[in-house]
């Protein structure tokens, strides 16, 4: 291969840039760093899991030429699930709850994947999207069933990539990591990686209201308070992803401060960005102001703002959920 050429879409994931929030470094004294996931090929972090998930079942024997892969997904896996799918020649079916952004499910017929849309339940509600997903997958021929949330291949992948990058990134010089979970993927692999390396460095699990993440973090209780309007993250349970996460602490951010960060973002930072992104920034923001100046903290900018232009970027809907944002500096993370 031509040095520099990437033999194809599957060696395209990972490797993004970190970049450095400099208004926002400069407004707190310290230093924050977002993880440039949203321009991996499939545009979210998502891509890593399901790049991982596939190679495993490949290599396990469990996902033949010509096979299915089924997910239950709140979309970004699924998206990048069909792209590299695709890429492979593989079907993909996708399980979507009808109260994800309509931007996503588009983009998942338009990339060719059958896509079932289900009625939003609770994870006990057998006709939660998660478990339509797990039984579809039993009636297709060569099938697989991915489980984002407790195949291994998703915490696996994090940690072997996405942490030694933002290591190698910033030089080990990194005081904090702060991460939203969705699975818990993410920041499972990336708090093992980067404790692997630096014990001291300070993890910390960015929750939105109505996950249980905050307080199985900070009491040991599947505990919740309210509700969040966010998209793929928050979890009411602990997935076996999470399982391997090294987590010191929690932290809530409610949907006010999404909003204003997001929009804070494109406004200050020129990064159009999804509202986990807002969830991590902001709570990446209170972690520094807690450690002295100078520190560094780094995040996950999980995805694009394209995909919630009809919610986070519509004043419509901005104003009828009384979210419109209103801050002209920084003033909503005090």
């Amino acid at each position: 291969m031509i040095a520099g050429v990437r033999r194809d879409l599957f060696e395209a994931v990972g490797g993004t840039p970190l970049l450095r929030l400099s208004r926002l470094s400069a407004a707190l004294g310290r230093t924050i760093y977002g993880k440039a996931e949203f321009l991996n090929p499939g545009g979210s972090v998502k891509d890593r899991a399901a790049k991982y998930i596939i190679l495993d079942a490949e290599s396990s024997g469990t996902l033949r030429p010509g096979g299915t892969i089924v997910e239950g997904t709140a979309g970004n896996t699924g998206i990048a699930l069909a792209l590299l799918g695709n890429q492979r020649g593989y079907t993909t079916v996708i399980v979507i709850p009808d109260d994800q952004s309509h931007e996503k499910i588009d983009l998942l017929r338009a990339l060719g994947a059958d896509v079932r849309v289900v009625a939003a339940a609770p994870f006990t509600n057998e006709n939660n999207y998660y478990h339509v997903a797990r039984r579809t997958a039993q009636t297709i021929p060569n099938a697989v069933w991915a489980d984002q949330f407790n195949n291994a291949a998703n915490f696996e992948g994090h940690r072997r990539s996405t942490g030694p990058e933002i290591w190698e990134q910033t030089e080990g010089e990194l005081d904090a990591f702060v991460c939203a979970c969705g699975t818990g993927g993410t920041f499972a692999g990336v708090s093992d990686a980067l404790k692997e390396r630096k014990p001291s460095l300070r993890t910390v699990v960015a929750d939105p209201m109505g996950s249980s993440m905050y307080s199985y973090v900070k009491r040991g209780a599947l505990d919740f308070e309210g509700d969040s309007l966010s998209e793929g993250i928050g979890i009411k349970r602990v997935t076996d992803n999470f399982t391997h996460a090294r987590a010191d602490d929690a932290i809530r951010i409610d949907d006010r401060a999404m909003i204003e960060m997001v929009h804070y973002l494109v406004r200050e930072e020129g990064l159009f960005v999804g509202g986990s992104t807002g969830v991590n920034v902001a709570a990446a923001a209170r972690v520094a102001a807690t450690l002295p100046a100078g520190s560094a903290v780094a995040t996950i900018l999980c995805d694009g703002g394209a995909r919630y232009m009809s919610r986070l970027f519509d004043p419509a809907w901005l104003a009828e959920n009384g979210l419109t944002p209103k801050a002209k500096g920084l003033e909503f993370l005090t």
